[in-house]
């Protein structure tokens, strides 16, 4: 996807950690709170794994009558994630906790797509990027592909994906390799979307309109 093609909904990228402290907070073992569309577990994204210690961004979406839908991001540290999520507006207490479960690692949120980090790798002639998503089995018939540049958007590829594997909870895993010059590092970059051909519905994943690049990879 294109600079052009970004989210029409009104996306807020929140870094700073004590402006997020007051919007929700991540909490261990709690079951409070009913279910509401206020706040949701977008998405969540490793960064670092290391003697199994895993970082992790989580992206937490809010929806206000007045103000919209808005992404919102944290980032923890830790041996074994379990959290819920706490959201404050106009005095109104909003929990997200996966209905009473709270959520776990392998827990991928609301988005309907995911995009995980990639893995690459030399091959003396170029280089190899593989990239996997995580996507919601809205239904049998669909297409899943990723569409990258080289040359900053001037032209781009459509690369089909393959099915991998089904997580215990339905969803999706699907993948594929791009083979791409030792000089396109720099200017590379994806994003990756899901047709569904059930309701001719299309589902992006482009790091909420900034797509990915060469450097969203996962650190070991």
């Amino acid at each position: 996807m294109t600079k052009t093609h970004k989210l029409k909904k009104s996306v807020s990228l929140a870094l700073a950690f004590t402006m997020l402290l007051s919007l929700f907070c991540i909490m261990s073992k709690t079951n409070v709170g009913a279910v509401t569309d206020k706040v949701s577990m977008y998405s969540s994204d490793v960064t670092f794994v290391k003697y199994g210690m895993v970082t992790r961004n989580i992206y937490i979406k809010t929806t206000d009558n007045s103000d919209g839908s808005k992404i919102f991001k944290a980032s923890i540290t830790s041996f074994k994630d379990e959290y819920a999520i706490k959201y404050i507006s106009d005095g109104n207490e909003y929990w997200d906790n996966n209905n009473g479960n709270n959520y776990h690692s392998e827990d991928i949120g609301s988005a309907p797509i995911t995009v995980r980090r990639i893995y690459t790798s030399s091959t003396g002639l170029g280089s190899e990027y593989t990239v996997n998503v995580v996507l919601k089995n809205y239904s049998y018939e669909k297409d899943v592909k990723v569409r990258y540049t080289e040359d900053n958007w001037a032209t781009q590829h459509d690369v089909a994906m393959h099915y991998v594997s089904t997580n215990d909870d339905g969803t999706e895993v699907w993948a594929t390799t791009l083979n791409l010059s030792n000089t396109s590092g720099r200017i590379f970059e994806y994003c990756a979307y899901y047709y569904n051909k059930s309701n001719n519905q299309t589902y992006w994943a482009n790091n909420f309109g900034q797509n990915y690049d060469s450097s969203y990879r996962i650190y070991q």
